[in-house]
This record gives C-alpha cells, sequence and structure tokens, in this order.
C-alpha cells in the first residue's frame, strides 16, 4: 500500500523530473543527454570492446549516485572486474558530475549507464536489459521499487559503504513502512561503523556486516600529486584549500578571513561544477585558464573536475567544506591520505566515524563555525612542525584501516557464487 502511494507520488512529479533536467542542463549539459535511460529504455549494446566478455555473459552492477560514490567506489569495481574475468561490470549514476568521473577513472573498461528514476516500469526495463548477477549500491542508495524489482528478478543487492546517521535513521523512521521493507530485502549491508550497523539492524536490514570504510582504500593518482607539488613549488607561496565546498560557504570562510598578508593564496575547490561561475565572482584567477595565479592573486578558483588529488598535493592546509552549512560534511579521508593538515567545521553527520578517527588521531581539528576554523587554518599555516606532525598522523590512519574492499569483495562473491548455483530464471535482454 505504501509502495503503491509512492510510486503515484513520483508518476505525479514527473512533469518536474523532466523540467529539473532540462534546467540543470543548462550548466550541465550531460543532465540533457540520454534521456531515455532515466526511463529505463536503452540502447542496443554497443560494438564490442577489445577484450571484453561476449555479449551475454554475467554483469555485474555497481550504483555510484554521484562524484563521491564514484570515487569511493573505483577500488571495488576494480577487484570486482579483476576477480570476474568473465563479466561486464557495469556502473550507473544519477548526476552528470558522477558520470563524467566515472568516465575519467574507467574509461572504456566497464559500461556506464543512467539508473533510472524509481518507477516500477523503469526499473523492471533495466533489469530485464543488463540482467545483473548482482547488484552494488554505494552508501545510502535505498530505492523501495528497485528494490524490490531485484528480488522479484532474482537480483542479490548488496548495500556498500554504508553509513545511517542518527539524524538520517529519525528519517527513515518517519517512513518506516516503505524504509522497513526495502532494507529487509537487501542480502547483504556492509556498514562503515558498528554504529552504522546498529542503527541499520534496527531499521529492518537482516545482515549487516561491518567491513570498515572502502574511502581509506582509495589510492591518490600519482601524476596529479606529482603536477600539484610542481604547481606549488613554481607558486612559492602558502596555499590554504577550501575543499568541496557548498552554496554559502565560501562567502562564509572568505568573510571570516583577516586582511591579505599579500602572500596567502586561498584556493577555492566548489563541490558541484554548476557553481563554478558563481564562485568565480570571489576570484582572480582559475585553473581552466591560468597556469598559474598572479603574484597579487588572493583567490584563486578551482573549476575542473577529477583533480582533488591535485589540489590536495598543492595545499599547505585544508577546510573542508560541507560542514559548516547543516550538510553533514564531505569526504576528508582524501586530505589526510595526501598527508593534509584538516580543518573541519561542526556538521560532520555523513562522515561520523572517519571524522572521530581522524580527530582521535591528530590527524584534524574541528570548530565550532566559519571564524573558528579560519582562525586554526591561519595558525597551521605558521606552524611548519604542527603541519608535518598532522600529515603524518593522516597517512598513518589512512594505512591502518585499508583492507573495506577487500572484506567487500569476498561478501560480493558469495553473492555472486549463490546467485549462479540458484539458476533463478530471469527475463531476457532486450
Amino acid at each position: 500500500m505504501w509502495r503503491l502511494l509512492y510510486t503515484l507520488a513520483l508518476c505525479a512529479a514527473a512533469p518536474f523530473i523532466l523540467l529539473r533536467l532540462w534546467w540543470r542542463g543548462r550548466r550541465e549539459p550531460g543532465y540533457r543527454r540520454r534521456i531515455g535511460e532515466r526511463f529505463g529504455f536503452y540502447m542496443e549494446a554497443p560494438p564490442q570492446r577489445p577484450g571484453a566478455p561476449p555479449i551475454g555473459q554475467p554483469v555485474i552492477w555497481v550504483h555510484a549516485v554521484s562524484v563521491g560514490e564514484a570515487r569511493a567506489s573505483a577500488a571495488l569495481v576494480r577487484a570486482l572486474a579483476t576477480a570476474n574475468p568473465g563479466a561486464e561490470v557495469l556502473v550507473t549514476c544519477l548526476t552528470a558530475a558522477g558520470r563524467e568521473t566515472l568516465q575519467e577513472l574507467h574509461g572504456e573498461s566497464v559500461r556506464i549507464a543512467w539508473l533510472p528514476y524509481d518507477y516500477p516500469g523503469s526499473v523492471r526495463r533495466f533489469l530485464e536489459h543488463f540482467r545483473p548477477r548482482l547488484g552494488v549500491l554505494m552508501e545510502t542508495e535505498i530505492w523501495p521499487n528497485l528494490l524490490a524489482a531485484c528480488a522479484r528478478h532474482g537480483v542479490p543487492a548488496l548495500l556498500a559503504n554504508a553509513r545511517m546517521s542518527e539524524k538520517s535513521a529519525s528519517g527513515y523512521l518517519r517512513w518506516r513502512a516503505l524504509a522497513r521493507p526495502a532494507l529487509a530485502s537487501l542480502a547483504v549491508v556492509c556498514a562503515q561503523s558498528e554504529a552504522d550497523a546498529a542503527r541499520l539492524r534496527a531499521l529492518g536490514a537482516r545482515r549487516v556486516e561491518v567491513t570498515g570504510n572502502v574511502k581509506f582504500d582509495s589510492m591518490p593518482d600519482e601524476a596529479k600529486r606529482s603536477a600539484g607539488r610542481s604547481w606549488r613549488a613554481r607558486l612559492a607561496r602558502p596555499v590554504l584549500l577550501l575543499a568541496s565546498t557548498r552554496d554559502g560557504e565560501e562567502k562564509l570562510l572568505l568573510d571570516a578571513m583577516p586582511a591579505w598578508d599579500g602572500k596567502l593564496l586561498v584556493v577555492v575547490v566548489p563541490r558541484h561544477p554548476s557553481r563554478f561561475d558563481e564562485v568565480s565572482a570571489f576570484a582572480q584567477s582559475r585553473r581552466s585558464r591560468d597556469a598559474l595565479p598572479a603574484a597579487n592573486a588572493r583567490i584563486h578558483l578551482g573549476d575542473t573536475m577529477g583533480e582533488m588529488d591535485f589540489y590536495y598535493a598543492a595545499a599547505d592546509v585544508a577546510v573542508i567544506g560541507g560542514s559548516f552549512v547543516p550538510r553533514g560534511g564531505q569526504n576528508l579521508i582524501e586530505a589526510c591520505a595526501a598527508g593534509v593538515p584538516v580543518v573541519l567545521g561542526p556538521s560532520m553527520f555523513n562522515f561520523a566515524e572517519a571524522t572521530h578517527l581522524a580527530l582521535q588521531a591528530g590527524a584534524a581539528i574541528q570548530a565550532a563555525g566559519a571564524p573558528a576554523a579560519m582562525r586554526e587554518a591561519l595558525a597551521l599555516l605558521s606552524d611548519p612542525g604542527r603541519r608535518i606532525a598532522m600529515g603524518e598522523a593522516g597517512g598513518r590512519l589512512c594505512a591502518a584501516h585499508r583492507g573495506a574492499t577487500q572484506k567487500h569483495l569476498l561478501l560480493c562473491e558469495e553473492l555472486l557464487r549463490a546467485a549462479a548455483g540458484a539458476a533463478v530464471t530471469v527475463p531476457a535482454r532486450d
């Protein structure tokens, strides 16, 4: 009953969904491409790629909704492909930036498509077209109709790198009639921490394994790191990075800066590319246009995608965005892995366990707001010894918590063996 009402609400929203795609496509043209896929209508299989398995071989499907999930899933996608050379790996997403990131990370080695919206007919067509042997959903992608269709088609679904904050759990409790059956239909949930696992079990997940955070397994791109260090050396100025900032945070943080000392360069990298032009109003130079900012430039806009390894390598201190507005923060693990001291705002509930670990290890500082964060960041810039110690602590933290990808892989392989042995009949591919 509740899923029917949910579906009717989605159907009523369809015109607005299409309008939103068109609207977002003004700045990000990717939203206007392959719109049929959003509703489960896929083109015929593309020409066979060199070395790819023949059409009809098992498909392993990984869903990474946007940029963060795409990067987090990269090691697992590669591990699944290596462990299953006779299968094709399909990776789906929902955002244009996420699709660009997947193409940058994997090129032609995987198939990339939009995941359809959660209409019963759309998700049925998706499953009938690709016939996945296994579905891996990153983090919090819990879609009632999709998971119900997976259960009907005999496709085991694994929720990977799952997190569930207290705030999110409260929201799911309000919609428990929808959430509980969806969570119960998951074959396995791989939780980041014991706290996440407890909340997921309370919401209805049946089998929950604590596997850690796969983001600790993400290895920096050495070419981009080298380019970032070279850029910083040529610049010969201290660099403060405002990383993955969200709407309104740039002004909060920049207004908290003292008078410019004539040396410091603040590099601002917005979380979403659609905001690059908006944030350019604060900047005197930008990465896509200027090889190096001028000597009198105070603020430099990082307006390129897929270059966080470059920006972290170029930075002396990183302030993590999404944490100064009530958004739950952004990924601080990338900065720790790069050996950069981290300053956080108060809102880090989406990365609660990683934040706790980083603070405990001495790799990060958490401030009560933007003014306090900028004071902490400037104090670090003037204290090389403390910066080095925090950076080294971040590196040790990441090294100590690697291994989640292998734990995920073992559970995926278990489900794949069970699915192969069950000999479930599914509808033929389109």
